[in-house]
């Protein structure tokens, strides 16, 4: 298998990506944002709706930004306590999707896109892989600076905002670097499945983990397996990478529960 280039590129490509979202995904599933990200990722097909409209050649550029707006928005909606903030997340998350969907729909044409719901991660380059390993760099700076404060803010707002934490300006920090991973991955993991990459292993590993420590190092792992495994079954047996690696971590995701619940 690693006789071809692209093989070798793409298992390059999994050994940066899955780390990075087993990282994220701890987070994640600690506040409770899998709803969150799951319409982050939805979003980007609105976002490149925009870069067509506006006549951009290379829609990467608007899809950013439009990510990093429907951060911001999501997360403001979020914190509002007037709202349900999973009804409003699931109408913006709706509305964006078919806006985009139809767009991008016009004229038949959105066969050019249909490749992103499930992405293809054997077409990553070597340039590519280098932007995902300063991504991966900077999320563990962003772990490194932020993660005392965010994890403060996510057991208790109020407390954490009494220890003088900028809960609001660290909530819309870690929003928007979810935003741009989660947008930069979307063309080799999927629109489809992107979430589920980034909640299943640390679900799991929040099965097994009794402290941080633990909960990050079952995250990672799992994340790192699961995208091994899943790209040489998927060559061997020829079905998708994206889809096959998301098998497998929720393969790991029902053993750790049912062995957690026997234990």
């Amino acid at each position: 298998m690693l006789a071809y280039g692209f093989m070798r590129n793409a298992l390059l490509a999994v050994l940066v990506i899955t780390p990075l979202f087993g990282l994220l995904g701890t987070m994640i599933v600690s506040r409770k944002m899998a709803f969150f990200s799951d319409a982050l990722g939805h979003s980007a097909l609105t976002g490149i709706a925009v870069g067509v409209v506006m006549g951009c050649t290379d829609t990467d550029l608007p899809m950013l930004l439009f990510a990093v707006f429907f951060a911001l928005l999501l997360n403001y909606i979020s914190g509002s306590r007037g709202a349900a903030a999973d009804t409003v997340i699931s109408v913006f998350s709706s509305c964006s999707v078919a806006t985009g969907l139809a767009v991008l729909s016009k004229g038949g044409n959105f066969s050019r896109y249909s490749s992103l719901l499930v992405g293809d991660i054997l077409s990553i380059t070597e340039r590519e892989i280098g932007y995902l390993a300063v991504i991966f760099v900077l999320a563990v700076l962003f772990y490194t600076v932020c993660f005392n404060g965010l994890h403060a803010a996510g057991l208790h707002r109020t407390l954490a905002a009494s220890r003088h934490i900028p809960v609001r300006l660290l909530e819309n920090l870690f929003a928007v670097f979810v935003a741009l991973v989660v947008t930069l991955s979307i063309k080799w993991v999927g629109i489809l499945i992107i979430n589920a990459l980034l909640i299943l292993p640390a679900a799991a590993g929040q099965n097994l983990a009794e402290n941080m420590r633990e909960y990050h190092f079952f995250a990672v792992l799992f994340s790192m397996f699961s995208g091994v495994a899943g790209l040489f079954v998927s060559y061997y047996t020829n079905v998708a990478a994206g889809p096959t690696i998301v098998i497998f971590a929720g393969i790991l995701y029902f053993a750790t529960y049912f062995y957690a619940k026997r234990s």
